[in-house]
C-alpha cells in the first residue's frame, strides 16, 4: 500500500459511495489515496473541525493551527483486510514526516456517541486523550448531520435574516425535518509527528496515555 495525493472529487466520490457519513469536512488541506497495484481502495483527509484555533489552544495553549493537522475523513474499501485502516493511518503519518515536516501532531475524534471507541487508532498507537459529551443529529439514512447545518435549515424555513443561524429545532420539528438528535461520547486522539513533539506533550493541558476506552465506554 502506498499514500499519495489525489483530487478532491475523487476522495468525495469514493467516500460517498462508502462511509457512513458523507459529508466531507470543509477546512481540507490534503486529500489522500490508498493504493493497492494503482488501485483506490481508501481515503484519509487532513484539515481542521469547525473550531481549528480553539481545538489546538485547548490542548496547548502555545500552539496554533500551523502545528497540526485533523483527520477530517477516513474510508477504507471493505474488501481490504481488518488492519487495513491502521496501515493507512502509518503512511499518511509517514508522509506527513515527508511532506509536511513542521506540523507537529495528528489529531482525530473517535466518535463513541455511534459505538465506535478508536481501535483503529490505539492499533495505530495514538495516544488518548480523554473524551467530552457532545450530541448529533442523523438523518433517516444514518447520516450525521452537524446542528449547525440544522440551524441553517431552521433559519431558512422561518424566513429569518436577522441571524446568521437559527434555533435549534423541538422533538416535534426534528421529525418534521426527519432527523434524530443523540447524546454520547467523543473520543479524544493525539500522535506527536516526531520526538520533540512526544517531548512537548508535557506541556499539554491534557493528559495523554494508552488508556484506552472499550466497547463499554
Amino acid at each position: 500500500m502506498i499514500m499519495k495525493p489525489v483530487d478532491w472529487r475523487v476522495a468525495t466520490l469514493f467516500v460517498q459511495e462508502r462511509h457512513y457519513s458523507a459529508v466531507m469536512p470543509k477546512l481540507t488541506k490534503h486529500y489522500l489515496g490508498a493504493y493497492v497495484d494503482d488501485e483506490l481502495v481508501g481515503i484519509l483527509t487532513l484539515g481542521w473541525g469547525t473550531n481549528p484555533m480553539g481545538t489546538i489552544r485547548k490542548m496547548f495553549p502555545e500552539l496554533t493551527t500551523a502545528d497540526y493537522y485533523e483527520i477530517g475523513k477516513m474510508c477504507m474499501d471493505e474488501k481490504m483486510p481488518r488492519n487495513s485502516e491502521s496501515q493507512m493511518q502509518s503512511l499518511t503519518i509517514k508522509w506527513m514526516k515527508e511532506n509536511t515536516p513542521s506540523v507537529k501532531y495528528l489529531y482525530t475524534w473517535a466518535d463513541g456517541i455511534v459505538g465506535k471507541p478508536g481501535y483503529v487508532y490505539q492499533a495505530a498507537n495514538f495516544l488518548y486523550g480523554g473524551f467530552i459529551w457532545t450530541d448529533i443529529y442523523l438523518s433517516e439514512s444514518g447520516e450525521k448531520v452537524h446542528f449547525r447545518t440544522i440551524q441553517r435549515k431552521m433559519k431558512k424555513e422561518m424566513g429569518r435574516d436577522d441571524t446568521k443561524y437559527g434555533p435549534r429545532p423541538n422533538d416535534k420539528k426534528m421529525g418534521e425535518l426527519g432527523f434524530t438528535r443523540v447524546w454520547g461520547k467523543q473520543f479524544r486522539y493525539i500522535y506527536p509527528i516526531n520526538k520533540t513533539s512526544k517531548k512537548y506533550l508535557k506541556n499539554s493541558t491534557m493528559e495523554w496515555t494508552r488508556e484506552y476506552p472499550k466497547d463499554k465506554d
